[in-house]
């Protein structure tokens, strides 16, 4: 699709399926189900179905803090769902998420199961079920949402704005990348202020809000999102972000959870599904002969 700047949109948009680029197998402008598919159940009270991508990456980390705090029931089955394959528009995986997104929780402790979507949904709804990494009132709690909600506000500007430019769109359009490389340093911007004068984002303690935060901007601190992209915006100017961000890469929580229901990187950091604690020492992709 050509960058051109004499197109004008027509009085009624129609999809047109090879404009999609990289994702145009998968993206569709209706919702609901393409195949039948139930999803798999294991033994465990959480059924996690997800992907390690940012997104997936909050909710991992935070099931293994709550583990790692000795909340056993946090114990968990992560199941693969593959997005470029369309696996998230399996009759099942809809049946709990009806926008086809993950990631997916199903809590089976209770009499009825709970579906969960969202990944800040379901950050706050375990924060809630275990009473941990989340104050319980006041300034200090309202500090935490609000954070969280920053950080679901301002990721689709990261993701499907300037990563999409940047990195996937079949063609480089100089004002798209303009844009949203502008309100990406921004947002670094924002983060790095409020980490120059706290330790975690909310404040003195460890929350939701760094679980949600962390796997987008630390990521992107770091250079592991987009390719070049870290070069091109500069990321290693904003050093609170840099401090922040080698701090929680070093909480064992935080570095299994990202290794979770991944598929891209090195073998050792990847482990497709997870069923017990075990599996991070004999089912990681090079383990498996991967």
């Amino acid at each position: 699709m050509p960058d051109d700047p004499t197109y004008t949109p027509p009085a009624v948009w129609t999809w047109n399926k090879a404009s999609g680029g990289r994702f145009a197998n998968i993206n569709r402008p209706v919702a609901g189900a393409t195949h039948d598919k139930e999803l798999p159940v294991g033994r465990h009270p959480l059924q996690l179905y997800s992907l390690g991508t940012p997104n997936g990456v909050k909710v991992t980390v935070m099931l293994e803090e709550l583990l790692a705090l000795g909340h056993s029931g946090a114990e968990y089955d992560a199941w693969l769902i593959n997005i470029g394959e369309g696996d998230q528009f399996g009759s099942g995986f809809v049946g709990i998420n009806p926008n086809s997104k993950i990631p997916a929780l199903l809590d089976r402790s209770g009499p009825q199961p709970v579906r969960v979507f969202e990944s800040g949904a379901i950050l706050l709804y375990l924060a809630e079920k275990f009473g941990a990494f989340l104050p319980t009132g006041g300034a200090a709690r309202a500090e935490c949402l609000s954070w969280l909600f920053w950080q679901m506000g301002s990721a689709p500007f990261l993701g499907g704005g300037f990563g999409h430019f940047y990195a996937y769109a079949p063609s480089k359009i100089e004002y798209a990348i303009d844009r949203y490389a502008m309100e990406v340093k921004r947002q670094l911007d924002v983060l790095d202020r409020r980490l120059a004068e706290s330790r975690y984002v909310a404040g003195d303690d460890y929350s939701i809000a760094d679980m949600a935060i962390w796997p987008w901007y630390g990521a992107l601190a770091k250079g592991q999102l987009y390719g070049e992209s870290g070069q091109f915006l500069q990321v290693q100017e904003y050093t609170h972000v840099q401090r922040w961000t080698e701090e929680i890469a070093q909480r064992p929580g935080a570095r299994r959870g990202r290794m979770v229901n991944r598929v891209q990187g090195k073998p050792e950091s990847q482990l497709r599904e997870r069923h017990d604690a075990s599996d991070f020492d004999t089912k990681t992709l090079d383990k498996l002969g991967g």
